[in-house]
């Protein structure tokens, strides 16, 4: 078996690509070759996991000037040129597109080509790659049934999250509570710059509470500092710029205050755990306030658009959830529902079954 990998840029895309790559690879034997772009983390990611990359030329759609979509309709047609020489070298059996840059010019020569395709797409609403294939892919893999209506073939199969975050040890009866607070590697500044600020009065609001907060290499220093200056006991609160061993961290958290990217949501689910969700403004169509709301819907979580976002809501929100365990207690429960531990072997069949 051969399959073409194409998409990337940010982790959310990368990741889970790489895990369906060594499914494939462990269970199937395949040959992979991923299909990126120089910008995207899949310059780096990609070469680490041990697999080939192939680069095209490609920018984005969304969220960028008038000059960058304009460069982009440029090197378009040429992407899809290279994607097109690129799969006739290889001869792949299918072609995944995770979305991303380098993912639209590879389905569309995958589909021209008549090689099967299989769309993943872990967010509630497609970004724009996924969105003008979606009807005429072989079959999409989602993780949000909302996401079904913009695919042929579609199947809910969640996505890939390491196997630890599916068997943590459950909080002990009385635990003193703990919140968690990240906002992906790079920390988010929404969160470094507002929990300080409440930090002293909402640990005296909720007995007993602690504060891990993960802040990104950048800020720590800053939010260390505005941590130290709010009055707030240093020993029930820790800043650090990465956080290792995430499951063992999810595992200590009886409440976690999140952004809401698809990863992100997919390890709340995994890990059972209730969620305040600050969906990122800035993303792509906005699909981060759709994961959150599609939690919400659920039980799942709450959200609080940052927008809305001040010290006064924020704290309210956080003390509201500590003094309700048993609407946490539901929450958890209502995101364990959620949770799709076959995820990365699901979609590995979905990829065999589609093969001529």
């Amino acid at each position: 078996m051969r399959v073409a990998i194409a998409g990337g840029g940010s982790g959310g895309h990368i990741i889970p690509a790489v895990a369906i790559a060594d499914e494939l690879k462990s269970a199937r034997g395949a040959e992979i070759l991923f299909i990126g772009t120089p910008r995207g983390l899949e310059s780096r990611l990609v070469p680490l996991a041990g697999y080939p990359l192939s680069m095209i030329k490609i920018g984005q759609f969304n969220n960028v000037s008038f000059a960058t979509k304009a460069r982009t309709a440029v090197d378009l047609p040429l992407g899809l040129i290279r994607c097109g020489m690129l799969l006739r070298e290889f001869k792949p059996d299918v072609v995944v597109g995770v979305g991303g840059y380098a993912s639209g010019p590879a389905m569309c020569a995958a589909i021209l080509s008549r090689i099967p395709t299989l769309a993943f797409e872990p967010n509630a609403y497609p970004g724009l790659a996924n969105r003008l294939v979606g009807r005429w892919v072989s079959a999409a893999a989602v993780n949000f049934p909302q996401a079904i209506k913009y695919f042929y073939n579609p199947q809910v199969t969640g996505v890939p999250v390491r196997s630890e975050f599916f068997h943590l040890q459950p909080r002990p009866a009385g635990a003193a509570p703990h919140l968690l607070v990240f906002g992906g590697s790079q920390g988010a500044r929404v969160f470094n710059t507002t929990m300080p600020k409440i930090a002293a009065s909402l640990l005296a609001a909720v007995p007993g509470l602690t504060i891990l907060h993960q802040s990104g290499a950048r800020h720590v220093d800053a939010t260390l500092a505005a941590y130290q200056a709010s009055g707030a006991p240093p020993e029930r609160w820790q800043v650090h710029a990465f956080l290792d061993d995430m499951p063992r961290r999810y595992e200590a958290a009886d409440l976690i205050l999140s952004r809401s990217g698809a990863s992100t949501v997919a390890e709340h689910c995994a890990a059972a755990k209730p969620s305040l969700l600050v969906p990122f403004p800035q993303a792509a169509d906005d699909h981060q306030r759709k994961n959150a709301e599609a939690m919400v819907e659920a039980g799942a979580a709450q959200m609080l658009l940052e927008a809305e976002l001040t010290p006064e809501r924020l704290q309210q929100s956080l003390v509201s959830l500590f003094a309700d365990r048993t609407g946490l207690e539901r929450m958890s429960e209502q995101t364990r529902k959620l949770a799709l531990p076959d995820a990365t072997a699901h979609i590995a069949r979905m990829v065999r079954a589609i093969m001529r």
